[in-house]
């Protein structure tokens, strides 16, 4: 498993190309060789794709804008393969049964369609869950009616291990009964407080993390840290890399 950094950790400073760049050439210099491009300006896939290759990095996934994903999808996979990502990513959705537009049953009728064309066009739909998704509906979780319902080879899931715990998971657990959909997913640690944590300075349970995503085939772990703390966000991602690497990742 390779280890990457999500660049929603860093969009205070991506909000204009030059700070794109920057960061881009700084979360290499830290030792990552991968990462997810998330919460950023918008960019021009080529420029991407000179980036990654002058820092020597790839984007392996992205989360995506809703409405590009559902008014503009064959052109959001063919800018993913000018820089070689397949993994399209769902940064969000409500799961709010009160708002018709973001109800469950809207959900398929509006990504199952998204989903057949990406992979039409040779791109994997992933989903990335928060806690809202540890919801019951009909006596189901969320997360679990997700399973049934989006068949294997038209969503993934990015799952995260910060908001599994916080709807009350365990994001081993959850990794199991996610095996063989879980290509990508997000390390984040929770510390007390219900506070999000660089890797391996709070509570959850790495080791059984590891363990689970290696088995379950999981191929990429980006490091995502939402909330700093007031810290650096560049710094969290470093200690998050060193962490990570004293563990034989890289």
């Amino acid at each position: 498993m390779e280890i990457g950094a999500q660049f929603f950790t860093l969009r205070e400073q991506c909000k204009t190309l030059d700070g794109l760049a920057l960061a881009l050439k700084q979360v290499a210099d830290i030792g990552y060789r991968t990462v997810q491009i998330s919460g950023t300006c918008p960019y021009e896939p080529a420029w991407l794709d000179e980036q990654l290759k002058k820092n020597g990095l790839r984007c392996v996934i992205t989360h995506t804008p809703a409405d590009r994903l559902v008014g503009e999808t064959a052109q959001v996979a063919a800018d993913h393969d000018v820089f070689g990502c397949r993994y399209v990513g769902l940064g969000w959705y409500a799961f709010n049964e009160e708002k018709e537009n973001e109800t469950y049953d809207h959900f398929i009728s509006t990504y199952v369609p998204v989903a057949k064309t990406l992979k039409e066009h040779g791109k994997l739909l992933m989903y990335h869950n928060h806690d809202q998704e540890f919801k019951r509906l009909g006596g189901k979780l969320v997360l679990e009616k997700l399973m049934e319902d989006m068949p294997a080879d038209l969503m993934g899931f990015t799952l995260d291990t910060f908001w599994v715990q916080a709807g009350g998971g365990d994001p081993a657990q959850w990794l199991e009964k996610l095996h063989g959909r879980i290509p990508c997913i997000h390390l984040k640690d929770f510390a007390y407080g219900r506070k999000m944590a660089v890797v391996g300075e709070g509570n959850i349970n790495f080791g059984r993390v590891f363990e689970k995503a290696e088995a379950g085939g999981t191929r990429y772990m980006l490091v995502e840290q939402d909330d700093c703390n007031g810290e650096d966000p560049m710094d969290c991602l470093r200690r998050s890399y060193l962490y990570l690497k004293a563990q034989g990742f890289e």
